[in-house]
């Protein structure tokens, strides 16, 4: 996806022309296999950083393509999905050996240093995190994608196999169901992605290992616990990332079909050529490319090819560890990404699990010859969804049938091979001890990014609603990364961290009640008093069975009824709430701004605002809500008063 000469694949020929391109790259990937014209005898580390960027209310920031433009830097700054994040390119590759991990560290600080001094320039800030925690439904319509063809075509492409509905599913300690109309949801996930060069002769055993030590390394990096204001899984990319790309429709009878974002399905057997080919024979093409090479001559004369189509093809699977292929220096090379690992907490944080999962794969093989033989591949799969929900929770399955804490086989097993394989490439020694120091003091404390997210948005939101607990957590979360102290070192988010707070930019679905208590319009008027006693609520939205507003009753109009009730027929004839509700009531939309509720409120002189979008009720804004928003106003002025 990163060619900006990828399309949409529109007519059945350009597919079949597109898959011939396929088919031609796998051949002479085949035949460079086969006459040993891969790079063997150096081994180089690279990776690549997303990023988010916020306003000063911690809020998305949709100016990137400006700030890429100022950076002007077509090596090592990218475009991402979304409009609120850049990536990365941690130039140049290293060679995996001495300082390596100590200057992958200082070139990756350089680099998010400078474009967050850049992003300063139009008043915005750099965060590294999973997921941001302020993201906002508003904020993932199709309008924040980046206006680049390529992503264009990936969301058409998805559309067109899916239908322009998506449904979100995740459980977790909260629950979030929602629809969706655009892939956009893709772009609400930044990671921090690792490569690592590979011999052909050692990929398929490398690839294996990375699969099998995928989940313990997710369970000690977990970063990304929050979407939409709901605590779901402790890496809550990993289910959002299944979803948002998902081409698959419901089917009436039980068949097997494959996401195409996947674990994968087996343990690699016999060569990188397996898995390109599962991908072929399992997706549908989605995307083509302008770039046509004769491969066939370029073998001829001993120039490897790029091999664009069997790349763009791989770029539409997303494998959480992606086999791929380049070409460096003139000479062709294999390397496995690792793809799981969130953005942030600090680069620090990031560094460390790079060294764990560097030194696991290349120290794995001298503990366990063969995992295949100790591991069933539906273990380590199940290992992988498991630490993805639970974290440092899990316990995972492992080798020779045990069941073993992460916590116990992170520190009594884990970390001693990726130490041994660090050792292993002569990893400079107080690089070692400083990266897999912070992975121990981590597990040991238990404070990974995810449990810092989920223990300030408990202490938070007893006395704050959850967007400025959400927002205080972000800018919280800012604060620590300028410091650069691992997150395990963190105190957790005080509401005195959010400073530059402004209300009047809050939209509505930021500060709306969604934990709503309706009535229908044939409830009895008996209901809605007792509902609006023991809920101590003062007005009921009225919808219909299929959440449709059709009313709204208030605890004055509960009253009156009752008395002319009383005065008319003693009680007792029952008053239906239809009798008295008020039809069609005022409303506004969920993405409007809190001052445009207000004013509709006093222009009106009225208490309440139902928020309907799509014609369905989805919130409720009271004169409470905007006490709230009033109350911590005049604190955080009292607290700027008291410090001058």
């Amino acid at each position: 996806m990163g060619d900006p000469r990828v399309k949409l694949a529109k007519s059945q020929e350009q597919v079949q022309k597109f898959m011939k391109n396929v088919l031609k790259d796998l051949r002479a990937l085949d035949k460079m296999l086969n006459e040993d014209w891969f790079e063997t005898d150096i081994t180089r580390i690279g990776a690549e950083q997303e990023l988010c960027l916020i306003d000063r209310n911690a809020k998305p920031f949709f100016e990137a393509m400006s700030v890429l433009e100022k950076l002007d830097d077509d090596n090592n700054f990218t475009t991402e999905f979304a409009k609120f994040n850049l990536e990365i390119n941690v130039n140049p590759p290293l060679e995996f050996k001495g300082d390596c991990l100590a200057q992958m560290e200082q070139n990756l600080q350089r680099d998010v240093a400078r474009v967050r001094e850049v992003a300063r320039e139009f008043e915005a800030e750099v965060l590294l995190t999973g997921i941001l925690p302020t993201v906002r439904k508003a904020d993932v319509s199709i309008d924040s994608l980046t206006p680049i063809p390529r992503y264009q075509a990936l969301c058409e492409a998805i559309d067109n196999l899916r239908g322009k509905e998506y449904e979100l599913r995740i459980q977790g300690m909260d629950e979030l169901l929602m629809k969706f109309d655009t892939p956009m949801l893709e772009g609400c996930n930044t990671g921090f992605q690792v490569h690592l060069q590979i011999k052909p002769d050692q990929f398929v055993s490398k690839y294996n290992i990375a699969q099998a030590i995928t989940a313990p390394v997710l369970a000690s990096a977990v970063n990304s616990p929050v979407f939409l204001g709901k605590r779901l899984w402790a890496e809550t990319r990993i289910a959002l990332f299944h979803q948002s790309v998902d081409t698959r429709g419901v089917g009436e009878h039980i068949r097997d079909s494959s996401p195409r974002v996947t674990f994968g399905s087996e343990w690699l057997k016999n060569s990188i050529l397996d898995i390109y080919k599962e991908d072929i024979s399992r997706y549908r093409v989605l995307l083509s490319s302008d770039v046509e090479e004769n491969v066939e001559e370029l073998l001829k004369n001993g120039v490897p090819p790029e091999l664009n189509a069997l790349k763009v093809h791989n770029g539409t699977v997303y494998r959480w560890n992606r086999p791929c292929y380049g070409v460096s220096g003139g000479k062709p090379h294999l390397r496995i990404e690792n793809r799981v690992l969130p953005s942030g907490p600090t680069v620090i944080d990031e560094m460390a699990n790079t060294a764990f999962w560097l030194g696991l794969l290349n120290g794995f093989e001298d503990e366990h010859p063969d995992i295949t033989k100790e591991l069933d591949f539906d273990d380590a799969r199940l290992n992988f969804f498991a630490a993805s929900k639970m974290g440092l929770d899990t316990k995972f399955e492992w080798t020779r049938g045990r069941k073993v804490t992460a916590k116990d086989l992170i520190i009594d097993e884990l970390l001693p091979i990726a130490k041994a394989g660090l050792n292993k490439a002569n990893i400079d020694s107080p690089d070692i001890d400083t990266y897999l120091g912070v992975i121990h003091d981590r597990v040991e404390s238990a404070q990974t990014g995810a449990y810092w997210v989920v223990k300030s948005y408990g202490n938070l939101i007893k006395e704050n609603n959850r967007e400025h607990t959400l927002s205080t957590i972000a800018t919280s979360m800012l604060r620590n990364q300028l410091k650069g102290e691992p997150v395990h070192k963190w105190g957790l988010a005080r509401i005195e961290d959010m400073e530059n707070w402004k209300p009047s930019s809050l939209l509505v679905e930021e500060c709306m009640t969604t934990d709503l208590f309706t009535a229908r319009k044939d409830d009895l008027i008996e209901f809605a008093a007792h509902l609006m006693d023991w809920r101590r609520i003062r007005y009921i939205p009225i919808e219909d069975d299929q959440k449709h507003l059709v009313g709204l009753v208030s605890m004055r109009m509960v009253l009156r009824a009752y008395s002319k009730a009383l005065s008319e027929n003693d009680g007792s004839v029952p008053v239906s709430i239809s009798d008295f509700m008020i039809p069609n009531p005022i409303t506004i939309h969920p993405e409007a701004t809190i001052m445009e509720a207000m004013t509709i409120m006093q222009e009106q002189k009225i208490g309440c605002l139902p928020v309907v979008k799509n014609s369905r009720l989805v919130g409720i804004i009271t004169e409470d809500n905007f006490m709230n928003i009033s109350r911590r106003l005049l604190s955080a002025l009292a607290e700027k008063k008291e410090e001058k």
